[in-house]
């Protein structure tokens, strides 16, 4: 027994005795007492004793013990005192002594000690992070009075706490140790000890009264309650408390979907096993099952019984369910959900109702009125926008779908939430639509949209060792940029902006290589529909690795230079997430000495005049960082000129040429000097082939996005690429290629090649030397959010990916890929743009490896897609 507790005991002892002790005052003075019939005395005075830090006037005062009051001895006036000061709960020990009697008039004594007063607080065996919010939540602050009900209270609340969370053997000791005090008060330290124990899991659930739902599908319809197995990954088998009193509730709700509207749980109770584990016992009573009748609409005029029939997609003599029906009546679950509810919204009846009643339940089978209240209908009287202070008004309201005097639609105002959120420059989770001053009679409703302003442009600075040696880059991206105020003063805060166009420049620097560039885009060009007009200049310039010295070969370099200039629209059929993009580039590869195994000519140049087209649909939800529903999909297709149909050369002949080329370049018997000459002839050979490339190339790629629970998403991904040539003779390209591997940061080749990301192995390596013509690859990310505020978006993920590459359609096969796993973080900061870490596990083996699978590599992000 704890000090604390030892205390309480003495206290009641104390208590019990305190009667006799008065009693026994009163005989000592030679009063004779009669318990039937008490004598009455006029009081003297009272005197306070004790340990006790109050006034002895206040204590008097509040025992009502007043000097010259008449009471009874034995009676309730001294029993009152006692009772007024135990309820104080300020005081350890109260007792109440006969000082003396003189004649009629009783002196008393109050003998008492104050409660003792917390000093400190020890929490054991939890984190530490966690002691300060016990400490917060028991209110187990220094100087509280320490009672028996705090203790209790207290211990309670922890077993109850931790039992809710799955440690259903929770077990908690409070013990307190007095504190010697200079001033004799009373103090104590609490030391509270918490055993949580493990997790308990749940061996089996168990039904019974159950014949028209299986015990599997009992089981199913419990969400967040799953008895041992092993291959289960997604849901854990520990008991919670707080999610099996909701699974209750679900299985009530899944006989009312089959019918069965009157079941419920009857009893359930918790068996603990031998093994540590628990088995749920659960009793229910299904009911009778019932069907629906007729069903009835009442006061509609909009719309007839017909159309609102097609609608809720309910017939007489279905099944009973009661769920569905209220699903297809109003869908809280979804915004947008096809139900009758937004039927009527997204036609202007903002103030519509619609209840459904059932009017009869004879022989179990439902007959129903669905009363609808139509109202008048809606129009927006003022659309607004708050919260604005950097992007320009006209910005904004260029994306509302909302106007003022327009019908109200509930479609159009997710829709503009969603645009919104798409524009990079408010924070997605902040929008909100707020509706004010509605008023039925007059049929209007003020319009206001919430935004809150998040950091539209980055900068990139930074230097890092890769590709050989020192990197060094300054990047900068302003993705809400205003070119008009670009020469006035004032508009430097620090940068113009406000328009929504976006400019950003690139320098990048090592010894090997050195890279410049420019872009700039304007969304709505002309500023009166959604068109983007965009253009980029990018200079390059690679040097060769000189092997001998380990530096770079100033003499032997290789540069792109090339400019792009692109229109997008967005379309309106077959609806208008779909955008129409073209594209014309021109491109100059220059290699002065570059003789590598890529190129067969080291001195001449390679043009390149190409059109593209792509066609895209992005219907995600209102975040780009965090998409949690709709899809992205896009396909391009990318080509030159055919020239070779009217340049007048014969291809045929220069390949033939080329081959027999290649025939004494291989062959040893050859001399130095033959050989020698034949690779030259090569390179002249395909410096006349590559002069102005052609080729085509089309590009696929999907991203779908379903939120399985809440914040919880799944993403699967499939891409597709082929590389092709006009003219087999003159051959496919060796720039454009793809290559398959690693971060798909493109590791430093300025080739004009397309790496594509594979993670858990290194960089491009699960392509040839020279690249593919064709690759697919298939992913599939599961991503649950850690934070999703402006400051920063942080989520984790964990992916399955496969992918390869390869030579020509000869050798294509979709399925034969090299596949990978793991785990990976995403953060997103405005100032910085995406960051991230991946590590993944290659399955299978590459080129040079020894081992039967590649094994673990670490990727690090930057600035990729979400």
């Amino acid at each position: 027994m704890n000090n604390f507790n030892k205390h309480l005991l003495k206290r009641y002892i104390k208590q019990a005795i305190t009667l006799f002790i008065i009693v026994l005052g009163f005989s000592v003075y030679g009063q004779d007492l009669n318990y039937d019939n008490g004598k009455k005395y006029t009081l003297g005075s009272v005197s306070v004793l004790g340990n006790t830090s109050f006034n002895e006037q206040t204590i008097v005062a509040y025992s009502g013990l007043r000097k010259g009051k008449e009471i009874t001895v034995p009676g309730e006036d001294i029993s009152n005192a006692i009772k007024k000061l135990w309820n104080s709960k300020l005081f350890a020990d109260i007792e109440i002594y006969i000082a003396k009697v003189e004649n009629d008039v009783a002196h008393l004594q109050i003998r008492l000690s104050d409660l003792p007063i917390l000093t400190e607080v020890k929490i054991t065996g939890v984190k530490k992070g966690k002691v300060e919010g016990i400490i917060n939540e028991n209110k187990l602050k220094k100087g509280t009075k320490v009672t028996e009900n705090l203790i209790t209270t207290t211990k309670n609340f922890l077993v109850k706490k931790y039992k809710k969370t799955g440690f259903y053997n929770t077990k908690v000791n409070i013990n307190t140790i007095e504190v010697k005090d200079s001033l004799e008060k009373a103090r104590v330290k609490m030391v509270v000890a918490i055993d949580k124990g493990e997790k308990v899991k749940i061996k089996d659930i168990n039904f019974e009264g159950n014949t028209a739902l299986s015990d599997k599908m009992l089981r199913k319809a419990m969400k967040g309650t799953k008895k041992i197995k092993r291959i289960r990954l997604l849901k854990r088998s520990k008991f919670i408390d707080s999610a099996y009193q909701a699974d209750l509730t679900n299985i009530v709700t899944k006989f009312a979907e089959n019918g069965y509207r009157d079941a419920r749980i009857i009893s359930d109770s918790i068996v603990v096993n031998d093994d540590k584990t628990i088995s749920l016992n659960i009793k229910v009573e299904e009911g009778k099952p019932y069907t629906f009748g007729d069903i009835n609409f009442i006061g509609n005029s909009v719309y007839t019984d017909q159309q609102l029939n097609r609608m809720l997609r309910i017939k007489k003599g279905d099944t009973y369910n009661g769920v569905l029906l209220e699903k297809r009546i109003a869908d809280n679950s979804k915004p947008d959900a096809d139900d009758i509810t937004n039927l009527y919204q997204n036609s202007g009846y903002l103030f519509s109702s619609i209840n459904p009643v059932e009017v009869s339940a004879d022989g179990n089978v439902i007959d129903m009125e669905i009363r609808i209240t139509e109202g008048k209908a809606a129009h927006f009287n003022s659309v607004s926008v708050v919260g604005n202070d950097k992007t320009n008004d006209h910005v904004v309201y260029r994306e509302i779908r909302t106007r003022p005097g327009q019908l109200y639609s509930k479609a159009n105002v997710v829709r503009t939430v969603r645009e919104l959120g798409q524009l990079g420059f408010f924070d997605a989770q902040e929008i909100t639509p707020n509706f004010n001053n509605p008023n039925p009679n007059e049929g209007t409703i003020d319009m206001e949209y919430s935004v809150k302003e998040t950091g539209s442009s980055q900068i990139e600075l930074q230097g890092g060792y890769g590709g050989g040696g020192f990197i060094g880059t300054l990047g900068l991206s302003f993705n809400n940029f205003s070119i008009k105020d670009i020469f006035k003063k004032d508009a430097y805060k620090p940068i113009p902006m406000g328009d929504g166009q976006k400019l950003a420049l690139r320098l990048q620097a090592s010894r090997f290589y050195q890279t410049y560039s420019f872009s700039f885009s304007e969304p709505w060009l002309g500023g009166k529909r959604p068109v983007q007009f965009s253009t980029s200049i990018s200079h390059t310039k690679q040097f060769l690795y000189d092997y001998t010295t380990g530096n770079a070969d100033k003499s032997k370099s290789f540069n792109i230079t090339g400019i792009t200039l692109g229109l997008a629209k967005r379309l309106t059929v077959p609806d208008d997430y779909f955008t129409l993009s073209q594209a014309v580039s021109y491109q100059i590869y220059d290699l002065n000495n570059y003789n590598t195994g890529l190129f067969t000519f080291g001195d001449g140049s390679a043009k390149n005049l190409s059109y593209t087209v792509g066609l895209s649909r992005n219907n995600t939800r209102i975040d780009p960082i965090f998409p949690t529903g709709g899809s992205n999909f896009s396909i391009t297709a990318k080509a030159s000129i055919p020239y070779s149909l009217f340049d007048g050369v014969d291809y045929s002949d220069l390949k033939d040429e080329r081959d027999a080329a290649e025939v004494v370049r291989d062959d040893t018997t050859r001399s130095t000097e033959d050989r020698t000459a034949a690779q030259d002839r090569i390179g002249e050979i395909d410096q006349k082939r590559y002069k102005w490339l052609e080729f085509y190339k089309i590009n696929f790629k999907g991203d779908w996005y379903t939120e399985l629970t809440k914040n919880l998403v799944l993403k699967p991904s499939m891409e597709f690429g082929y590389l092709g040539a006009y003219n087999n003779d003159r051959g496919v390209i060796p720039f454009e290629r793809f290559f398959v591997g690693g971060d798909g940061l493109g590791s430093y080749s300025l080739d004009g090649r397309e790496a594509i990301a594979l993670r858990g192995y290194p960089n491009q390596s699960l392509s040839d030397q020279d690249g593919g013509s064709i690759y697919n690859k298939f992913s599939l990310e599961l991503r649950y959010p850690i934070t999703l505020k402006a400051s920063a978006k942080i989520y984790a993920l964990g992916f399955l990916e496969g992918g390869a590459s390869f030579n020509s359609f000869r050798d294509y096969n979709p399925f034969e890929i090299k596949r990978s796993a793991g785990l990976g973080v995403r953060i997103f900061m405005p100032a910085f743009g995406l960051l991230g870490i991946d590590f993944g596990h290659g399955f299978d083996t590459i080129q040079g490896d020894t081992g039967t699978k590649h094994g673990w590599e670490t990727h690090f992000i930057i600035g990729q897609q979400f």
